[in-house]
């Protein structure tokens, strides 16, 4: 096994180390990243090791399989890191295995293969019943982790490139066989973290941790055109302590959406996501900024947004479900949000958005929407203040807004929309509909 590059991998894992230390005591009070931190591995070993060529042209797909299996196999105490140095490394979908870490070096670039005919398939999520898009399987995401424990993807600012536009192209052509591939997925899998390095052009979502626990995703760059269908930065699905920090995104879909299953199969399956923080993430997207649903049928619960910055994005704050989604979505709290350029609504929570997998939804399976409090949000080039748009036989309750004040908007689009709702406002511009109370003592207990 060659050595020549072990004193620099050894060097850069240090750099590394020191940095999220470093990181980590500045943000001590204010970060949730230790739920799942990046662990120092004992040993580190090299793409090269197993013929990895990063050329550009050659497939490595075989080598990056070796490499895990020889991980998983041989089981070091406190785990291997996988190096991939400078270099365009092209290669198809593959796993990870447990108490792993894939570190990306500066000016390596990961990029997926094009070859769309090769692409494993994988069976549906069993509380979605069907691809997302399609019915039946889906293909695999490009990075995949299914039942693992204590990994890492992390690096040097190093960039896994899904190079996703094949993919694009299929879907607006209405070519696409089965439901297009994440670019990084983790299933029922605890103490994912995810750090320090470039998301590209997926080809469908970028990061999905699904029925998944401690997931923390810091320090992290998402780009996708804004044209590009689908291509949501961070959905949270079904999973528990999930911790968003300190990122950039700006895609063709939301920055951020919290899901927990599809209608009837959602239901069914019964994981709620719990236990969500979004902080210090700034980006823009032609749809939402940071979204609950539509797909959140097993429930949403507890859920954290603070000191966020959205920009040049179709809606700001967008809680969305819809009668047959079932489930609730409780216990939400955003503060301190900054938003521009909103072309369609600063806040939106509605009750009739999303569409159905089946005809097998039930019209009696109406979603609870509770405890909803957005406090401290200041808007400027707003087309729109906001629509809270309930359902008539299950009224969102405990919507409460403070000192939230919104700019821009044009005076005939100036007032809020809202049905089927019950709560308070305070300090909001302009002013609020009238089915909010105008003080939080006047509504009782409902906003307290």
């Amino acid at each position: 096994m060659a050595a020549s590059w072990r004193g620099p991998v050894v060097a850069v894992l240090c750099a590394v180390v020191v940095l999220h230390a470093v990181a980590a005591a500045a943000a001590a009070a204010t970060s949730c990243a230790g739920v799942a931190p990046a662990k120092h591995r004992p040993e580190a070993i090299s793409i090269t090791d197993f013929g990895g060529v990063g050329d550009g042209r050659t497939l490595n797909t075989w080598a990056f399989r070796k490499a895990v299996y020889r991980i998983q196999h041989q089981r070091r105490r406190g785990g291997t890191t996988l190096h991939v140095p400078a270099g365009t490394w092209l290669t198809g979908s593959f796993n990870l295995t447990s108490h792993m870490t894939l570190f990306l070096a500066r000016g390596a670039v990961l990029k997926a293969t094009q070859d769309t005919r090769r692409w494993p398939l994988m069976e549906p999520l069993p509380s979605y019943g069907r691809g997302r898009e399609l019915p039946g399987a889906r293909y695999a995401s490009f990075i995949h982790g299914n039942g693992l424990r204590d990994v890492a993807i992390t690096g040097d600012k190093g960039v896994i490139d899904g190079q996703g536009e094949v993919w694009w192209n299929m879907w607006r052509r209405r070519t696409l066989e089965h439901t297009r591939p994440n670019l990084v997925e983790f299933m029922h899998s605890t103490g994912i973290h995810i750090s320090n390095i470039v998301l590209k052009n997926s080809p469908f979502w970028n990061i999905h941790p699904v029925y998944c626990d401690n997931v923390v995703v810091t320090n992290m760059m998402i780009l996708a055109p804004h044209d590009s269908p689908n291509t949501d930065g961070i959905d949270p699905d079904s999973s528990s302590n999930v911790c968003i920090e300190d990122s950039y995104i700006s895609t063709g879909d939301d920055l951020v959406a919290i899901k927990s299953g599809w209608d009837e199969y959602g239901i069914a399956y019964g994981r709620p996501s719990s236990g969500i923080t979004i902080r210090r993430v700034r980006g823009s997207s032609p749809f939402s900024g940071i979204a609950i649903g539509s797909e959140a049928s097993g429930g949403v619960r507890d859920v954290l947004v603070e000191d966020c910055s959205i920009f040049d994005s179709g809606y700001g704050i967008h809680i969305k479900t819809n009668v047959g989604r079932g489930g609730y979505i409780r216990n939400v709290t955003v503060d301190n949000v900054r938003m521009s350029g909103v072309r369609i609504s600063g806040v939106r929570i509605a009750g009739d958005v999303g569409d159905h997998p089946d005809a097998h939804f039930s019209q009696l399976a109406v979603p609870l929407v509770d405890a909803v409090r957005i406090s401290n949000v200041w808007g400027v080039n707003v087309q729109h203040p906001g629509s809270l748009e309930g359902i008539r036989s299950s009224p969102f309750t405990r919507i409460c807004l403070s000192n939230v004040k919104l700019f821009g908007w044009r005076k005939n689009d100036a007032a809020w929309r809202c049905r089927d709702v019950r709560g308070a406002a305070l300090g909001v511009q302009p002013s609020p509909c009238a089915e909010l109370a105008t003080s939080f003592a006047s509504a009782g207990s409902s906003c307290s």
